[in-house]
């Protein structure tokens, strides 16, 4: 079964989410120099990393016109006004 670019992207997040949540636990237990900016970091790349997939599934959308989970609020919001 071939594999599309967005599923690529979203099986690339989960993975680099889990790491970071390893990595997150792991600074937090230890201690050394930096690790405060460290642990800010991986907590902020946890927040960013899901907005940053959204936002490439829903360019994708917009790039190859076709729907995707990332516009499907604003469809349903259009054809409730119509």
């Amino acid at each position: 079964m071939k594999k599309t670019p967005k599923q690529i992207a979203a099986i690339i997040c989960i993975i680099l989410l889990v790491l970071l949540y390893i990595a997150t636990l792991a600074v937090s237990l230890l201690d050394f120099p930096g690790s405060e900016r460290l642990f800010g970091a991986c907590l902020l790349a946890t927040v960013g990393l899901p907005i940053l997939l959204w936002i490439y599934i829903w360019l994708y959308g917009k790039y190859t016109g076709k729907s995707t989970i990332a516009e499907a609020s604003t469809e349903k919001k259009k054809s409730r006004e119509d």
